[in-house]
C-alpha cells in the first residue's frame, strides 16, 4: 500500500492536473467508481488504478484529487480521439468552460450518433471537470478535432444556432449529416462560421422569461429537435 505522498504514482496524477502536461502525454485522470467504471466499460484500459484503503492510503488519494470530492478510487487512462462523423453531430466554437464542454458531449452522446466535434478555442475536454460534467461519456464517445471548414466539407447541412434573427429551429428542413454549430455564451458564433454555414436557426424562448440559454442546454434542446428533423428528412 501506497504510504508517502512521494510516491511516484501520485505524483504523475499531481502533473496530469495541468492541462499542458495532460495534453502532452496524452493521459486523463477519472476520478470516482462511476467514471473509473464508464472507462473500463468503454474498453479504457487503466495506466494507474488506485483504490483508497486497498492500494493507497485514503488520505493521500484524496490529496491529489482535482475535484476535492473524497473520492475512493482514481484511474488513469490514455485518451481516445474520434473523428467527425455520423448522421447529426455538433461542432464548438470557443466554448471555453470545461463543465459545458462535458455536458455537451454527454448530451451528444445520449442525441446524437455522431461526435462533439471541438473547434479553436474550446476547452480541455479530458480535464477533470469536463470528465465528470460528462458523466463518463467522454469515454463512451470520444470527441473529435477539426476546424469549421472540415466539419463543413463532410456535412450537407452546417447549422448555425444563434440568438436573433433566424427563424426557429422546428421550421428547419435539413439534410443529414448535420452538424449544429454552437459558439461561446458571449460573443456566439464569429462571423466567418455563421458565413460558412449552410442555415441558421434560434431556439424560440417564451416571452417574460430568461434571455437565453446555457450553451449546454441550447445544445440538448437543439438534438432533441434535430433528432426529428434529421428522421424525417
Amino acid at each position: 500500500m501506497i504510504t508517502s505522498k512521494d510516491n511516484p504514482q501520485l505524483k504523475a496524477i499531481r502533473r496530469l492536473h495541468d492541462k499542458r502536461h495532460r495534453q502532452r502525454e496524452g493521459l486523463v485522470v477519472a476520478e470516482g467508481e462511476d467514471l473509473v467504471e464508464a472507462a473500463q466499460a468503454a474498453g479504457f484500459e487503466p495506466e494507474v488504478l488506485l483504490v483508497a484503503g486497498e492500494d493507497v492510503e485514503p488520505r493521500l488519494l484524496e490529496a491529489v484529487s482535482a475535484l476535492g470530492s473524497g473520492t475512493r478510487v482514481i484511474g488513469v487512462f490514455r485518451q481516445r480521439w474520434s473523428r467527425p462523423s455520423g448522421s447529426l453531430s455538433v461542432y464548438l466554437h470557443a466554448v471555453r468552460d470545461p463543465a459545458n464542454v462535458g455536458a455537451i458531449v454527454r448530451a451528444v452522446h445520449a442525441l446524437a450518433d455522431g461526435p462533439t466535434v471541438l473547434g479553436p478555442g474550446c476547452a480541455d475536454p479530458w480535464s477533470p471537470r469536463a470528465v465528470r460534467a460528462s458523466m463518463g461519456s467522454v469515454f463512451a464517445r470520444p470527441p473529435a478535432r477539426a476546424e469549421f471548414e472540415e466539419v463543413g466539407r463532410d456535412a450537407r447541412t452546417t447549422l448555425g444556432l444563434v440568438p436573433h434573427g433566424a427563424d426557429p429551429l422546428s421550421a428547419l428542413a435539413a439534410d443529414p449529416p448535420v452538424v449544429a454549430c454552437l459558439g461561446s455564451e458571449r460573443s456566439g458564433l464569429p462571423n466567418e462560421v455563421l458565413e460558412g454555414c449552410s442555415a441558421l436557426a434560434r431556439i424560440p424562448l417564451r416571452a417574460g422569461g430568461a434571455e437565453s440559454l446555457n450553451v449546454a442546454m441550447a445544445a440538448a434542446v437543439a438534438l432533441y429537435e434535430l433528432n426529428r428533423i434529421v428522421r424525417d428528412a
